[in-house]
């Protein structure tokens, strides 16, 4: 701050002639200006000022960098003494850290022994625990889990059993479809089985042949009534199984092939209109028959696609006089020629019925007539109980005047042979 002092002075001394060198140009005046002269005194007694102050802070600075090279070298004695007497406690205080840290690690590794020693031993018990109860639940799990698995295996071998024989019951019934023969017979089965449902043992024949003369037989034949009792109408009902067609058009159905399902619909199609003319052909014959027959297809599935072929089945009844029928509408079909028969057996008894209530008039009429002399002798016999009645009253009125009278005194006279004028009297 000493060293600093002279030239911040000299500065403003510098700065303050500049300033009054410039006021002096500014204003005009000369060198002879007094003022001008008088200025530049002061500047120079102001450089002489400066000047002695530079020489005191000279003085001044020598005096101080002595005391400054004094108070460093008492500045380092002292730091040396500091640094010194530092590096004896550092020392110390690192021989009482490590003495320090020493037992503290000592204090530790017997702690973290025991704590070992204290966990393994908990740790093997829980151990032992857990492996016991482990070991019992995993015992009774697995126990419980192969009786279940046995016991499903046991259901799967079963139901395996089960699917074998109903394997071998499907290609049964598969070798059965595929035969001709043991088809029909079993549509034939089916439809008789309809039959039996609904109808009586005399209301249908089996294997009848309808038309006179010719050897062909129908499945069955329903015995509707006729002009007389012992001429009666038949009404022919076939069974067909087309399977082959039918099959095929499944097939195409299953591969979403147009084409081949258009194909297979007409070949069915065809094998129906065949198996129609043949029916026609070999079972009606009017009056001994009806005018039509029946054409029963053992399926829902075949029935539906007969139906589902656009005018098929108006065509069949229209052109070969033969109505398509499932399973179901089969047996609604016989429902209604059912209550056709009990309808015509109503009709025919009622004739027997009004004579047999025109005798039951006759004989209620002749019950009447006895019934009214039935009531004029029970009337007669009234009349002789009133005069029973009369006598009686008479002997009693006879008696009251008698006190005892002996059985030996009792004469054999009898008080019904006195007059009807005494009898009567009061």
């Amino acid at each position: 701050m000493t060293d600093l002092l002279p030239i911040l002075t000299l500065l403003a001394v510098m700065v303050v002639g500049a300033l009054a060198v410039m006021l002096l140009r500014r204003s005009g005046a000369s060198s002879d200006d007094p003022r001008l002269l008088e200025l530049v005194g002061r500047v120079e007694s102001l450089g002489k000022e400066v000047n002695a102050l530079k020489e005191v802070a000279n003085a001044v600075s020598g005096i101080q960098e002595k005391r400054l090279e004094s108070l460093a070298t008492q500045i380092q004695l002292t730091l040396d003494s500091v640094k010194k007497d530092m590096g004896e406690r550092l020392t110390q205080m690192g021989q009482t850290a490590e003495q320090s840290a020493e037992r503290v690690r000592n204090v530790l590794n017997e702690q973290l022994a025991s704590i070992q020693k204290d966990n393994a031993e908990k740790l093997e018990q829980m151990r032992k625990t857990v492996d016991e109860k482990l070991h019992a639940t995993l015992e009774e799990r697995l126990g419980q889990s192969f009786k279940l698995v046995s016991e499903r295996l046991e259901l799967v071998q079963r139901g395996l059993g089960e699917m074998q024989s109903l394997a071998s019951g499907v290609g049964d019934l598969k070798r059965v479809l595929t035969n001709v023969k043991t088809r029909g017979t079993w549509g034939e089965f089916q439809l008789e089985a309809l039959i039996e449902q609904i109808f009586t043992r005399d209301q249908y024949e089996k294997n009848m042949a309808t038309r006179p003369g010719v050897a062909e037989r129908v499945e069955i034949a329903i015995r509707l009534p006729g002009r007389a009792d012992d001429q009666p109408v038949w009404l022919p009902i076939d069974a067909k199984f087309p399977i082959e067609d039918y099959q095929r058009l499944l097939d195409a159905h299953d591969q979403s092939d147009n084409a081949m399902v258009e194909e297979a619909a007409k070949a069915l199609e065809v094998r129906i209109r065949g198996e129609a003319k043949k029916i026609k052909e070999k079972y009606i014959e009017p009056p001994h028959t009806t005018d039509f027959a029946v054409m029963y297809l053992p399926t829902e599935g075949l029935y539906a696609e007969v139906l589902r072929r656009t005018g098929l089945a108006e065509s069949l009844q229209r052109d070969y006089r033969v109505v398509v029928t499932g399973p179901t509408n089969t047996a609604a079909m016989l429902n209604s020629l059912q209550m056709g028969f009990r309808t015509l057996a109503i009709e025919k008894r009622s004739s027997e019925v009004w004579a047999l209530l025109g005798g039951v008039k006759t004989e209620f009429e002749k019950f009447g007539g006895v019934i009214a002399e039935t009531e004029k002798k029970l009337q007669e016999a009234a009349n002789k109980f009133q005069t029973v009645g009369v006598r009686t009253r008479a002997i009693q009125r006879r008696l009251q005047d008698v006190q005892a009278l002996p059985v030996a005194d009792a004469g054999p006279q009898s008080f019904l042979e006195s007059g009807p004028e005494e009898n009567e009297a009061p």
